[in-house]
């Protein structure tokens, strides 16, 4: 178990160092996103959290109980989603702290260009549309 935890850890952190092409866009659950075109990767900044909250949800006050029914969740079939619900989540996490993402929401193109503040993505592109323009002589 323990070596596929560090093999899983790897390869998402593998994956989370190579550079995406096309629109990210970091949010938080609360700040939800809009007009999100079907190419783009959408992250939830607090997805982590979210998900040990749901891990540890309704869980007896006895402490041996918890263990027990915690240890049943970890066997259980829906742990492998659960999983890859963090993989993706922490995969997206570290991709916002390798592009310095300060606020959300936060729409990057190509890992070079970013609007922040602007939760309709087609709008936050198309400003983006418009600084490229300006900048191609």
């Amino acid at each position: 178990m323990r070596h596929r935890l560090t093999l899983t850890l790897l390869s998402f952190l593998v994956l989370a160092s190579t550079a995406l092409a096309g629109t990210e866009v970091f949010t938080v659950s609360s700040v939800p996103a809009s007009q999100v075109p079907r190419d783009a990767v959408v992250v939830e900044l607090d997805k982590p959290a979210r998900l040990d909250t749901a891990l540890s949800e309704k869980l007896p006050v006895n402490r041996e109980a918890a263990a027990e029914q915690v240890r049943q969740r970890l066997r259980s079939a829906e742990w492998r989603d659960t999983i890859n619900q963090y993989e993706r989540a922490y995969t997206g996490l570290v991709r916002a702290w390798q592009l310095g993402v300060e606020q959300v929401p936060a729409v990057v193109v190509d890992g070079q260009y970013v609007v922040y503040g602007e939760p309709n993505v087609r709008k936050a592109l198309a400003e983006i549309r418009a600084h490229q323009e300006k900048e191609i002589p």
